[in-house]
Order: structure tokens, then C-alpha cells, then sequence
């Protein structure tokens, strides 16, 4: 659970830095349409997944590793990093950009939710060394 919280503590503080980060620079988060630049931040969950998931297993299970471990640990540092990223989101809507509409807003959090679920499963597969059975 150390490494989980760790590791989603870390993606969850790099997804809200993003988010200021991109209204710093000047790109419109109000406008329903992405900026490419935008799309950068997909890396933050994946990247966060590998390093932890693969520390995960080399550290703490002597290089073994089911793809329903690897699953459940990848899930269980998303909601860490999620509830971060969310709170960094709300404090970004309500103090920084008041403006900003919240569906629309919403819109890009389920895409990043999106982006995590699907990184899960792929480093999942990816770290999995039990192939004889799935757990």
C-alpha cells in the first residue's frame, strides 16, 4: 500500500501542476476544443504507472507478478492520484479560473480517467510474468 500511495501522490501533484501549468502559459481550458499541448499530459499517468508498477514488482514481489496484481496496484494508485488530481481541479475551477465552465471540465477529467484505465490494463500486461494463468 506504501508504494501505491507514493506513487499516486506523486502523478496525482504532477496532473494538478499541469493544470496550472497550462493556464500559466495561456492556453484556453474554457474552450470545449483540446490544444495538442494538452495531450502531453496523458504521459503523467503512464509514466507514473511504470516506474511504480515495475518498482512494485521487482521490489516487492521478487520479480513476480500476476496481470490481476499488477491491475489491482495500478487502480489502486490511480484512485490516490485521482482524488489529488480531482482536488486540484476543484481549487482550479473555484479560485483560479471562475470563469471556466464545468461541463466542459468535466469533459477533460473522464478523458483523463479514460487515459488512466487504459494505462492500467497496457502496464498490466506489460509487467505480467505469471503467463501460466492470469493470477
Amino acid at each position: 500500500m506504501k508504494n501505491a500511495l507514493l506513487s499516486g501522490v506523486v502523478i496525482g501533484i504532477f496532473s494538478g501542476l499541469w493544470l496550472f501549468i497550462m493556464y500559466k502559459t495561456g492556453y484556453n481550458l474554457e474552450d470545449s476544443k483540446a490544444s495538442p499541448f494538452e495531450y502531453i499530459s496523458a504521459l503523467i499517468p503512464i509514466i507514473g504507472l511504470l516506474i511504480a508498477i515495475k518498482d512494485y514488482r521487482d521490489n516487492y514481489l521478487n520479480g513476480k507478478m500476476g496481470f490481476l496484481e499488477a491491475l489491482v496496484q495500478s487502480f489502486k494508485i490511480l484512485i490516490f492520484g485521482g482524488i489529488l488530481a480531482v482536488f486540484a481541479a476543484i481549487v482550479f475551477i473555484n479560485y483560479v479560473s471562475s470563469g471556466n465552465n464545468f461541463e466542459e471540465f468535466s469533459g477533460r477529467m473522464f478523458g483523463a480517467l479514460l487515459v488512466g484505465v487504459i494505462s492500467a490494463f497496457g502496464v498490466s500486461l506489460l509487467y505480467a510474468t505469471k503467463s501460466e494463468k492470469i493470477d
